[in-house]
């Protein structure tokens, strides 16, 4: 396969009062140009971790970001990030919103009649052009979100990232912004990394899930390839077998890492028993220093 993006053997360990803990171990993700993958995976398994690694907000312990042959450390505009909360400045309007990622971009390279045209075709493709005067308080919440993902894609991003882009929406405009966003991946064919809880939404939207082991040490656990034609309407996909076995595979291993979690959780001593086996250990640890000490006198 040639891979666009590589996300090679990357690990990050970060310090804390218990001492250091490995979030990531070894997770290795190679893409082609043009594919949509989604993370899928329990809480703390590293799915944002992963994420924020990828657009240079994090530095990875191990490993390395690959992304056209080139290792990338920091953040840039070839990697856009759409957040579950939109971020959007409250005090500026539908089209200044985005109009102020353009002039960031592209102030050098595009005249301002062509950053104004860009500004109004990228409010068109998420059909928010009636809006553009509007400031974020006058829109609903999916109407924030087409406004955040217009301001990524207008950087011309080589990949788009979004963490959860639809966790906060309601079912139905979910289900708007998840065809809307099929429709503007076909036309533009960007590479796509999405976080989501949602399974039905990876399987419908996905090239591919990667689905994570439990953390801490979270690893790439199986690797789903979504063989489904596009584009893809859900109606139909509902009764579609192959479709409904992904989804299975999908809930499949997110219950085995579930069983896992609880059996992790019932082999921890309870809270009582675990302080009196921390003092047990004190006990015997000063018990065989002052034995060392003595063998040393």
């Amino acid at each position: 396969m040639n891979t666009y993006l590589d996300i090679d053997h990357v690990g990050i360990t970060f310090p804390t009062d218990n001492g250091p803990l490995t979030v990531l171990d070894g997770v290795n993700i190679h893409m082609r140009k043009g594919e949509f993958v989604s993370l899928i995976g329990h809480s703390g398994c590293g799915k944002s971790t992963v994420l924020n690694i990828v657009a240079g907000l994090l530095q990875a312990t191990e490993g390395g970001i690959i992304l056209e042959g080139r290792e990338v450390n920091d953040p840039g505009p070839d990697r856009a990030v759409v957040f579950q909360n939109h971020s959007l400045l409250p005090w500026l309007t539908v089209y200044d919103n985005v109009r102020l990622a353009i002039d960031q971009v592209f102030k050098k390279t595009k005249t301002r009649e062509e950053r104004h045209e860009w500004t109004l075709h990228n409010l068109e493709l998420v059909h928010m052009s009636h809006a553009m005067d509007r400031k974020p308080d006058e829109i609903s919440g999916g109407m924030k979100q087409r406004v955040g993902i217009a301001r990524a894609l207008a950087m011309e991003p080589r990949v788009l990232l979004m963490d959860e882009p639809f966790g906060a929406l309601d079912s139905l405009t979910r289900t708007h912004m998840q065809d809307s966003l099929m429709e503007i991946q076909a036309d533009l064919n960007n590479t796509v990394i999405m976080i989501t809880h949602d399974v039905d939404e990876a399987v419908l939207l996905s090239d591919r899930i990667i689905m994570m082991t439990n953390g801490p040490s979270a690893r790439v656990g199986e690797i789903l390839d979504i063989d489904l034609p596009r584009p893809r309407d859900r109606l139909e996909l509902a009764e579609n077998p192959t479709y409904n076995h992904y989804r299975a595979e999908v809930v499949r291993f997110l219950h085995e890492r579930h069983l896992d979690k609880d059996k992790d959780k019932g082999n921890e001593a309870p809270p009582s028993v675990a302080k009196k086996q921390q003092a047990e250990k004190e006990a015997q640890s000063e018990k065989e220093e002052i034995d060392q000490l003595r063998m040393i006198g």
